[in-house]
């Protein structure tokens, strides 16, 4: 039994279909992880349709998540409100779990605080997408950036998986995350709300920034099968409708594999065909990640329909129970 000190966090807001995203990450979890405690911080209406439908029995923690904290920035930069266990993993509720995270939660238990990551972000983190990163790059803003702030390295953060163990350094890198967000001006940083889909300002290169300045480790986002966390990609991942048995494609080269980004399905392929071509250049692994990340706006269609499909499914279970089978009287008693 795995101690009640360690535990998953997940948080809810907005139209209802984002809870029903948490109870089908959480089932999926389950499958592999059915003794830590999860708890998970929502308004009101999202506990009142859980209740509804007999589902907030899911969570071992079930509390408020006020108004202030309602969007990426107001959670995630202050992770120690809600830091409901003494070792806590938060996670976001687009994670699909495929194998059991045992070996995870083993080391993560080295830091203080960690988030899932690059040691080196490249030029696109935080920055414009299109073409704009070269004229960033051609005047140097980034390096600029960090010498503004006093700083000598940008790492690289996902936090879709965030690790928090000790409660004054948590605190401290929420408050660094925040004062740095504060001085956005002062960056090459864009904001989130100017990409295409994009609702909220990122948390993450703020967070990255904190990090930096702490010293803190970023947990490698990229280590072949120890990876904690792979962005689904469809034609990278072989999977059955429920996500039971998965495998994943995951190319060795870093370059090759930030191909995956691609929106345009044919482009894509056409660029990784043409990789494999190349002596080392295209090769590859076939493993099953701890967990699916679905991240790429073009990539969550999947999601969206799986998580539909079994709140559909977990709903009916609770108001139709399962028949339990008679046992056949005809049978004598091995007793």
């Amino acid at each position: 039994m795995a101690s009640p000190r360690e535990g998953y966090v997940l948080h809810s807001y907005g139209p209802d279909r984002y809870v029903k995203h948490v109870v089908a990450s959480v089932h999926t979890l389950r499958r592999h992880d059915p003794d830590r405690p999860v708890a998970l911080f929502c308004p009101e209406h999202h506990r009142a349709l859980l209740e509804h439908r007999g589902l907030d029995a899911h969570f071992d923690v079930l509390e408020d998540l006020p108004p202030e904290h309602r969007s990426i920035v107001g959670f995630k930069h202050h992770l120690h409100r809600f830091k409901a266990f003494d070792r806590s993993l938060f996670v976001d509720a687009d994670l699909v779990w495929c194998r059991n995270p045992d070996p995870l939660w083993q080391q993560f238990a080295a830091f203080p605080f960690t988030a899932t990551g690059l040691q080196n972000a490249d030029h696109f983190f935080g920055g414009p997408k299109g073409l704009g990163v070269v004229v960033d790059v051609l005047l140097g803003r980034r390096r600029r950036t960090l010498r503004r702030l006093g700083l000598t390295r940008l790492p690289r953060v996902q936090a879709g998986m965030i690790y928090a163990q000790d409660d004054a350094r948590t605190r401290e890198v929420d408050e660094t995350a925040g004062a740095f967000l504060d001085r956005a001006d002062e960056t090459h940083f864009r904001s989130r709300l100017a990409d295409e889909g994009r609702s909220e300002e990122s948390c993450e290169w703020s967070l990255a920034l904190a990090m930096s300045k702490l010293d803190l480790h970023v947990f490698p986002w990229l280590q072949g099968r120890n990876s904690p966390q792979l962005d689904y990609i469809d034609s990278l991942t072989d999977h059955d409708p429920e996500f039971r048995h998965v495998t994943y494609r995951l190319y060795t080269n870093r370059f090759v594999y930030s191909l995956r980004g691609i929106p345009n399905a044919s482009l894509r392929e056409t660029l990784l065909s043409a990789a494999e071509t190349l002596p080392g250049v295209g090769e590859y692994m076939e493993l099953t990640p701890y967990a699916l990340h679905f991240g790429w706006l073009h990539q969550k269609h999947a999601f969206q329909q799986f998580a539909e499909r079994t709140w559909s499914r977990l709903a009916a279970e609770q108001t139709q129970p399962r028949q339990v089978k008679a046992p056949n009287r005809g049978t004598a008693s091995a007793e």
